[in-house]
């Protein structure tokens, strides 16, 4: 009996700290933006579970995709991964184009990362180091997705600035926008 009211009484003290979080104050960035992933880690400590996988094709290239949407898939990546096979990537998803900022914690695959515009053409091309938490900054606020894949893909691929990446159903507005 003892054991059971002690039981309740922790229950009790915990559920105001989970269910009285105070507001955020009002932002003009959508919940999943980078800067709040950043300021409000959502990440695990471990490696994420396969996400849903969609193919993608860059000109001839064809690559499978994890998607990442939720702030917690997004926020998680491709962190603690050890492996990933030369026909797959990861494509980010936000919900409106923004000045994407990507970054290598607890990620120890060399990658290379696409950030893509709205119309699904590739904007910018970067290759990033295992480990370095140093934003790779977009030079242009119309990034609405990010496509990363092993190192050097791009190149030996001769996938470039201006490339379109599209699904096997169509365009990435119409299958993620409905657009």
């Amino acid at each position: 009996m003892k054991k059971k009211w002690l039981l309740n009484l922790l229950a009790a003290s915990l559920l105001p700290a989970t269910a009285c979080k105070p507001a955020r104050p009002p932002s003009s960035e959508p919940a999943n933006s980078d800067s709040s992933l950043l300021s409000n880690p959502a990440y695990l400590d471990q490696a994420q579970p396969k996400l849903p996988v969609i193919r993608l094709w860059l000109g001839a290239n064809e690559l499978k995709a994890e998607v990442a949407r939720s702030p917690a898939s997004i926020a998680t990546g491709m962190m603690h991964r050890t492996k990933m096979a030369e026909d797959e990537a990861m494509l980010f998803v936000f919900p409106r184009p923004r000045r994407a900022s990507f970054y290598m914690r607890n990620t120890i695959l060399p990658l290379s990362c696409a950030y893509i515009g709205s119309d699904g053409a590739i904007l910018e091309i970067h290759d990033m180091k295992p480990l370095d938490e140093t934003p790779i900054v977009a030079s242009t606020d119309q990034v609405q997705y990010v496509l990363e894949v092993n190192q050097g893909w791009f190149k030996s691929h001769g996938v470039g600035i201006g490339t379109v990446v599209s699904t096997e159903k169509g365009p990435l507005r119409q299958i993620f926008f409905g657009q």
